[in-house]
């Protein structure tokens, strides 16, 4: 069966249910009386996601604050909402306030939160939980507190500026401790109506507190370039998880990044544009920006340093302070280039609105300045399409191999990576995937023998060879497109698909193109921008798993 979901509502939330002392969130939230906590729950409530991350929620060992958050909050009307019910957490340790022996801030001494793996007074503090309607397949989740930042290949380790030596801030003994996430990043796999959605959680570092060295600016950027790295094919080979397991995550997997990534991609002080490694990544769906109608209202209403922002204030997610950094976007919802935005905001009502009171404007009087946060919860809608087909009672009827310099009408046969039929003919196309190292691009015509039910030597025979030619009738030069799929069209042409080149002069650009049956090139499909190969990829699959 085929066919599409009904929308999922993926959220994030800088709850900022974060204390000052080991053990006091499990105090407050033991009664159903605490006012920020009420206000935070009934902002979940009001806007009803399906999945959702809390970002400074103190770690409390055996989910106990998490669950007591549920219980007392949750799953407790506030004002009227509708109680919310998320059968399904997850918890796991922060790096925050974990001593890591080392004067990691170079002030002269050693202790405190800045000398933590990641800031914070006690361990746990400001660390995360994840709340779900839908089953969290715990056997496979894969948790990253451990990975060194060292490990990153070209990694923007931070310069000691009063020295010649480079990225030099730390010494090479914390570097062999010194680990890449200030709280962690979590891929956790989620069973959504029997599709599984992978929640890439983190909280990177705010990328300021520090000096010339820039050493929370650039840990920030390399914390938002690990799920970068991690989505991308190829690029996350070097990432190893808390279980010693290699690898990024699987080509063509459906993800959802989610958390405060503490970086705008206009205004603010990060790092080399860190959150553009998100934004500007073909495997991520940015069709649509999360936004609000409080957001603009805020700017307007606080003026200063947001006078002078170059982004737009409707998507910002975070009431900063007015004189610097000004409200910017920090928190997202980034899914999948394989899941479908419907829809998307962000809660922050108008000052005139009733709803103003959940998030209001900053007041000293308040614990934390604000009824609840001084960050905004994100939403996003996605459908899950259900691509899954039933097939039963399959019989494996034989396989044929070729060997290696098998030569049909003068071309050596190198790897089939697709295969058409046309029933008009009673024949197949197979589309050869060799880079054009041996011969120029082709495909063949085949006759596959299967009167008897099974698949043996000799069923299989090569009855054409077709040469690709450009819109000129020209071959394709040597190694400047890889095809690597073939479809037949209801008009009697072919659909290839190639990853191009970077290696070729001029580069070739993957596409999907059309042809006739007898090799010309009918029409040009050209991949958005978005998609194409940069300097140092090797095609398209460096940056999208793609087949025709």
């Amino acid at each position: 069966m085929t066919g599409t979901q009904e929308p999922i509502r993926f959220a994030t939330f800088n709850a900022s249910l974060n204390r000052n002392e080991e053990g006091q969130l499990i105090d407050d939230l033991s009664t159903p009386d605490n006012e920020q906590a009420k206000n935070v729950a009934e902002i979940i409530q009001r806007t009803n996601p399906d999945i959702v991350l809390i970002n400074e929620f103190d770690f409390e060992p055996n989910d106990a604050a998490a669950r007591l958050f549920r219980e007392n909050y949750l799953e407790v009307s506030q004002n009227g909402a509708n109680p919310i019910e998320f059968p399904y957490i997850h918890v796991d340790p922060s790096n925050t306030g974990i001593p890591s022996g080392f004067d990691l801030d170079n002030n002269g001494s050693v202790g405190g939160p800045n000398d933590a793996f990641g800031f914070g007074f006690f361990p746990g503090q400001f660390g995360m939980a994840l709340y779900s309607k839908y089953p969290i397949d715990t056997e496979n989740i894969r948790t990253f507190q451990n990975f060194l930042w060292k490990d990153m290949p070209g990694a923007l380790l931070p310069d000691d500026p009063a020295t010649p030596e480079p990225n030099d801030w730390y010494s090479p003994e914390e570097l062999e401790v010194f680990r890449l996430s200030s709280k962690s990043h979590w891929d956790i796999p989620i069973n959504v109506n029997g599709q599984i959605v992978h929640v890439l959680a983190s909280h990177p570092t705010p990328p300021v507190f520090d000096g010339p060295e820039d050493r929370n600016g650039t840990r920030n950027h390399d914390e938002i370039r690990f799920w970068a790295d991690y989505v991308t094919p190829g690029k996350g080979d070097y990432i190893y998880d808390d279980a010693g397991s290699l690898g990024g995550l699987t080509p063509g997997s459906r993800f959802v990044i989610m958390g405060d990534q503490n970086a705008d991609p206009f205004d603010g002080d990060s790092t080399n544009n860190a959150i553009l490694q998100l934004l500007d990544n073909p495997l991520i769906n940015t069709s649509v920006t999360p936004d609000s109608n409080g957001g603009p209202d805020a700017a307007a209403r606080q003026n200063a340093a947001n006078d002078d922002h170059v982004g737009n204030p409707a998507f910002d997610t975070a009431d900063f302070a007015d004189t610097a950094p000004g409200n910017l976007r920090a928190d997202y919802v980034l899914p999948s280039h394989n899941l479908e935005i419907t829809d998307a905001a962000v809660f922050w009502p108008k000052s005139d609105d009733p709803l103003f009171r959940l998030v209001g404007d900053f007041d000293p009087a308040l614990p934390g300045g604000f009824p609840s946060s001084d960050h905004r919860l994100v939403w996003t809608d996605v459908t899950v399409p259900n691509n899954r087909k039933t097939v039963n009672d399959l019989d494996f009827i034989g396989e044929v191999t070729f060997p290696t310099g098998l030569l049909f009408d003068s071309t050596e046969v190198g790897g089939l990576s697709g295969l058409t039929y046309d029933p008009s003919k009673n024949v197949y196309y197979s589309i050869s995937d060799d880079r054009s190292q041996i011969n120029p691009a082709r495909f063949y015509t085949l006759d596959i023998n299967l009167s008897d039910g099974e698949l043996n030597n000799g069923d299989i025979k090569f009855r054409d060879v077709t040469t690709l030619t450009d819109e000129n009738g020209n071959p394709f030069a040597a190694s400047s497109l890889d095809p690597e799929g073939i479809s037949l069209t209801d008009k009697g042409t072919v659909f290839i698909s190639s990853e191009g080149s970077v290696t070729a002069t001029p580069q070739v650009n993957p596409f999907v193109n059309e042809f006739s049956l007898t090799g010309e090139q009918l029409r040009e499909l050209p991949v958005p921008k978005k998609f194409l190969p940069t300097t140092g990829s090797s095609g398209i699959r460096d940056n999208l798993a793609f087949e025709a």
